[in-house]
């Protein structure tokens, strides 16, 4: 259904630039609050562009002025015809995914409560000032919600469920937190440790070993819902300024992009079943502290190789 209507707001646009209307031009969002207030003026039978200007949101940072240049086009009978089933079509598909959430949140409601079984397996030693910035960042994502997110508070519904709160993990938000909990739910006791569970989501090449070498080893292709999911999160890491972004950006000038991005999603998925199976926190160290034990683990390699050929590293005074 988001794909149906997705499809939907492109026919809109299609349907706007035949009638030369380059809505888009002045907005960044046709299927917005401003974009579809004046789309639906347009099919109640307004055509003045100065009154469907006026509809436009506070927020949007194209001027008035521009709102009117950009809807200064001509009236077909029927291509409006066309706007107005796709715009009904896209109302349909919106009602759907409205009815999904509602549903959603009847299951999820039945779910265990899992916080005091996590608080009872690891303790909480008290909020740093380091958590206290992790749980205002992840109290302001939880605030901003996306377009197609449920509309109920689905970040409480999962921590709720999971006994932790996943987004805490720079990368990882509610829609990759939802897809974790569709896919292998909040329990991942299943899987003996982190790195069987690496391996069920694909994120671990196929090794193939015959008297304790290897004599092949390949990537596999996946389409695991979970792995797609963190792969994402990784690719989302590239700027963030955290001990993960910092580490990501470390795997991805040593390797090509899709390895970096793997090696970084098999990461995420650890960090995933030790939240899950252990029930405490996570905590960002930041990029500064990934920097300083790099930098310590770089000095450590060169000292050894430096005592391997009978010499020591002098500070520089």
């Amino acid at each position: 259904m988001v794909q149906d209507a997705g499809r939907a707001i492109q026919q809109i646009q299609k349907a706007l630039t035949t009638m030369n209307i380059r809505l888009a031009n002045a907005i960044s969002d046709v299927s917005g609050v401003t974009g579809l207030a004046i789309i639906r003026a347009i099919l109640k039978g307004e055509r003045d562009p100065r009154e469907l200007a006026k509809l436009r949101h506070p927020c949007i940072q194209a001027s008035e002025e521009e709102v009117v240049r950009s809807l200064e086009g001509h009236w077909r009978d029927d291509v409006l015809f066309e706007l107005k089933q796709v715009v009904e079509g896209y109302d349909f598909y919106q009602r759907q995914m409205e009815a999904c959430d509602e549903e959603l949140q009847k299951y999820l409601a039945v779910l265990p409560d899992r916080r005091k079984e996590s608080a009872a397996v690891g303790a909480d030693p008290g909020p740093t000032r380091t958590k206290q910035r992790r749980r205002s960042k992840a109290e302001r994502k939880g605030k901003t919600r996306r377009k197609n997110q449920p509309g109920f508070d689905l970040q409480a519904e999962l921590h709720r469920t999971f006994g932790v709160d996943l987004t805490r993990i720079d990368g990882i938000d509610i829609m990759t937190g939802q897809v974790i909990l569709s896919e292998v739910g909040p329990d991942l006791s299943d899987f003996p440790d982190e790195d069987h569970f690496a391996s069920w989501l694909e994120l671990a090449p196929r090794r193939n070993i015959t008297g304790g070498k290897v004599i092949s080893q390949k990537s596999r292709e996946s389409r695991n819902r979970v792995a797609n999911a963190l792969r994402l999160a990784a690719e989302s890491l590239s700027r963030s300024d955290s001990y993960l972004g910092a580490r990501y950006r470390r795997l991805r000038g040593r390797k090509e992009g899709k390895k970096a991005v793997k090696a970084m999603a098999r990461h995420l998925a650890c960090l995933v079943y030790r939240l899950l199976t252990k029930g405490q926190d996570y905590v960002d160290r930041g990029a500064a502290y990934f920097e300083k034990k790099r930098t310590e683990r770089e000095m450590i390699g060169l000292q050894r190789k430096a005592a391997e050929y009978g010499m020591r590293l002098v500070p520089v005074a």
